[in-house]
């Protein structure tokens, strides 16, 4: 089982940056794909960015040429560097991993990001 630990999060405003980490812990951090997801109030929790197998990484639309997702696979860090924000970017961010043979999945506590000026 793996944990997850968000951290840099907070209040920015709009046009603003905010990157975001997640330290993983436990397992063997290589084995697993890695994303962001985030809910917003009163929303369903979306897909924002993830590492396909191979590397590829899928993003929303609406994130699409401002938010970049990497990983250090040294340090067991997935990032989520966060451009050009916009209120509508305003939501409790996830970090993920699912594992690439078991298909288990976990999931962070979340990290508040809020745009608002």
């Amino acid at each position: 089982q793996m944990q997850l630990v968000e951290s840099g999060g907070g209040l920015v405003q709009p046009g603003g940056s905010l990157r975001l980490s997640c330290v993983a812990s436990g397992s063997n951090f290589v084995l697993y794909r890695m994303g962001w997801y985030r809910q917003a109030p009163g929303k369903q929790r979306e897909l924002v960015a993830l590492f396909q197998t191979g590397g590829n990484t899928n993003y929303a639309d609406s994130v699409k040429g401002r938010f970049t997702i990497s990983r250090d696979n040294a340090k067991n860090t997935v990032y989520l560097q966060m451009n050009s924000l916009t209120p509508g970017d305003t939501a409790v961010y996830y970090c993920y991993a699912k594992h690439i043979l078991t298909r288990n999945e976990n999931w962070g506590q979340g990290t508040q990001v809020t745009v608002s000026s």
